[in-house]
Formats: structure tokens, C-alpha cells, sequence
């Protein structure tokens, strides 16, 4: 089928080729052999803005020393959201060159779907190594961090979530693994919802990767150059599920109706992961009330040390009111929303309700204010978390 078409072929091998040249795995191994948080501990990884709450209350009323922890604390959390999306990225590259396997002229397309396969187990080495070490060091264990999820979670760690919305997703995973791994256009198409999630990861990471200096390597901690490598290979990552998506994708007969309501729904779940907006981290569209229970934990923690009450009025200040931190990751989340209409826009299967990007539009500073006074109010009725660090 590629051979009918030149153009995408010629795409897809130079693509393979760069990323294949350009494979930044072993300078991620070496890195992560080397890393040491007493050595990069009183350093920057990243532009302040991309702190913890930074633009909140805590930000400015924090120490140098303790803003330098947010800002680690920003890169911790941040990685530990990518893990988990990278692992379930790891099976569902499996199921979808499967999927596309018996289509005789396709070794190209597998064999670029190995590569970042392998690239993404290095990536998360890394990530959980420098993880690891700074919570061990600044708590004793994990704060943000998380136990090896399956790729059948909530791909948010922090989401609107319970028992069974948890298992019903996990069931909606696992039989799209299954259909995609026997329907060509579907093992295409999982690079579409890919190519949402791997574009808002773009739209960051770029970011972060910015503060590396290039004309003063030795200057750059060892998080800010695996922020900055890993950014290289997603680049390749983002351009594969564009050409497989859109180029490879329609040389397919058009899709029945059932294979395109499954792509919409997969493209609005993709949606409802993205609809909320979190204060505490810019940049990642976690559920800020299942927040809350960690960030009490580290205020009450020795490194801020606020009391029961001072911890209360934090909360109350970061989370329920107008900040700065929500006025900037209300404009990433339009941004977001922004960019996955222009990618999603030359797709003629895609149904008018997630071309428009209704759902995630739907959001607001308002509801968010108001969603936030109701939460936080149950959880300080009902938490007694607030109050055990203080305790012990």
C-alpha cells in the first residue's frame, strides 16, 4: 500500500532515519547512572515558572531554598504523569504494529514503533531514577511518584475518579487493544488520540527544554539535559502519529461506522482527560481536589512546616482563589485545546463535537472556582490527613 504512495513513504523514511540517527538513549542510560540530587539540590531544572504552585500564595511567600524544591517538585510530578502515559504508549505501539503487521509493505512503520517502544522504557528508567531519589531524600518515599501502573489505568494519576470508573476504563482499553491489534485503520488511528496526548506534551516540554544551555553544557543538571533529550525524541515520537494518523490513515478504505465511532470516542476521552485544569501544576490537566491530600502532606511536611491551620488557609489560597497560577494554566489549557483542533481539523471522521473541542471549551475559571470551594470544604470536613504530619 505505501508503494502506491511515494510521498508518505518518503515521510515515514526520514523520519525513521533521524529519529534512528538522532536516538538519544544512551546519553538518558549514561545520565541516569550519574545522577546525584546532592550534587544539582541547590540549582535550578527548569524556569522557575515551572514550579509547584508557582503564582499562588505558597510561591511567594516561600524561601529561596523552598522555591528551589518546587521547582523540583514541578519536574518530579511532571515526569511521573509522563511515565504513566508512557508506559501505556509501550503496549498500544505493540498492538497497533500488529495491527498493522500483515500488510506486506508496513516493516517501516513497525520497525519506527519498535524504536520508540525502546526509546520509551530508557525514558522512564530515567525518569524514576531521578524521581526516586529526590523523594527518598526530601520524604522518605514517594509523594508524586507511583507504583508501576498498568497501561489499563486512568491515564491521569490525579483524575475525577473511583472503583468503577477505573474499571470500566480499564475494560475500554483492553478491547481496543484487542480490535486494534486485528483493524488496520483503528492500529493507525490510536496514533491519532497519541498524537493529542504526545502534541500537548510538546507544547510543555519545548518549555523545559529551553533552559538548556547548549553553549555551557557542564552548566545544565543532569534533570535539565534528560528534560531536554527527551524532548528531541518526542519531537520524532509527535511527527510518526501525525504521518501514520493522517498520511498513512487515509490511504484506508473510508472507515465503517462503527471503526469511526470508536476513533471519537477514543479522541473524547482524550478530551475528558484534558477538561480540567490544575493550579498546582501547569501544564498537566490533573483533577486538583485529588490533589489536595498530597499537597497537605507537603506543607505539613518539615521542609514548610505549617500547621493544621496555616496548612487549611493554604489550601484555601492556592486552590480557591484567583492567582496568577490559574490565570496561566487556564491559557496553556487554550493553548491545548487550540492546537488539537488544528490537528485533529484535516480528518474528515472526526465528528463536529471533537473537531470544535467542545468539552474541553466547556471549562472556565468560574467553574473551576466553584468546583474547588465544594471540594475543598469536603475534604477538610472529612480528611484527617490535614492534621497526622502535624501530629506525629
Amino acid at each position: 500500500m505505501l508503494a502506491k504512495d511515494s510521498k508518505t513513504r518518503k515521510k515515514l523514511e526520514l523520519n525513521y532515519r533521524r529519529a534512528k540517527q538522532t536516538d538519544h538513549s544512551p546519553n538518558l542510560d549514561q545520565l541516569a547512572e550519574q545522577f546525584d540530587y546532592q550534587q544539582c539540590r541547590d540549582q535550578y531544572w527548569q524556569a522557575p515558572e515551572f514550579s509547584l504552585l508557582h503564582g499562588t500564595p505558597l510561591w511567594e511567600q516561600s524561601s529561596p531554598g523552598q522555591k528551589l524544591i518546587l521547582n523540583h517538585l514541578y519536574w518530579v510530578a511532571y515526569y511521573s504523569q509522563i511515565i504513566a502515559a508512557e508506559v501505556a504508549t509501550i503496549f498500544f505501539n505493540q498492538t497497533s504494529a500488529t495491527g498493522l503487521y500483515p500488510l506486506t509493505d508496513f516493516r517501516l512503520v513497525c520497525d519506527t514503533l519498535d524504536l520508540e517502544t525502546s526509546q520509551e522504557r530508557c525514558h522512564i528508567n530515567a525518569f524514576q531514577t531521578v524521581i526516586d531519589q529526590v523523594e527518598s531524600t526530601l520524604f522518605g518515599g514517594n509523594l508524586f511518584g507511583q507504583p508501576r501502573r498498568s497501561p489499563f489505568r486512568e491515564t491521569m494519576i490525579f483524575a475525577n475518579t473511583n472503583w468503577f470508573k477505573n474499571w470500566w476504563k480499564g475494560i475500554q482499553l483492553q478491547s481496543f487493544g484487542l480490535l486494534s491489534a486485528n483493524n488496520a485503520f483503528l492500529a493507525s488511528q490510536y496514533l491519532t488520540v497519541r498524537g493529542l496526548r504526545t502534541l500537548n506534551g510538546k507544547l510543555v516540554q519545548h518549555k523545559l527544554s529551553n533552559f538548556y544551555q547548549p553553549q555551557e553544557p557542564e552548566h545544565n543538571t543532569i534533570p535539565t539535559q534528560i528534560s531536554y533529550y527527551h524532548f528531541l525524541d518526542e519531537s520524532f515520537h509527535f511527527n510518526t502519529s501525525t504521518i501514520l494518523s493522517h498520511d498513512v490513515g487515509s490511504l484506508f478504505p473510508s472507515p465503517t461506522v462503527f471503526e469511526r465511532q470508536l476513533v471519537n470516542l477514543g479522541i473524547r476521552g482524550c478530551q475528558r482527560d484534558h477538561y480540567h485544569v490544575s493550579v498546582a501544576i501547569n501544564g498537566i490537566f490533573w483533577y486538583d481536589p485529588a490533589l489536595y491530600d498530597t499537597i497537605t502532606k507537603l506543607l505539613t511536611s518539615p521542609l514548610f512546616g505549617l500547621s493544621a491551620q496555616e496548612c487549611e488557609a493554604m489550601l484555601w489560597a492556592c486552590f480557591a482563589q484567583e492567582t496568577e497560577a490559574l490565570h496561566r494554566s487556564f491559557q496553556t489549557h487554550q493553548e491545548a485545546w487550540l492546537s488539537y483542533q488544528a490537528y485533529l481539523d484535516p480528518l474528515p471522521f472526526v465528528d463536529r463535537t471533537n473537531k470544535s473541542m467542545a468539552l474541553m471549551k466547556g471549562n472556565s475559571m468560574e467553574r473551576y472556582l466553584r468546583l474547588q470551594g465544594r471540594a475543598l470544604q469536603r475534604f477538610l470536613q472529612t480528611a484527617p490527613s490535614v492534621h497526622y504530619l502535624t501530629e506525629k
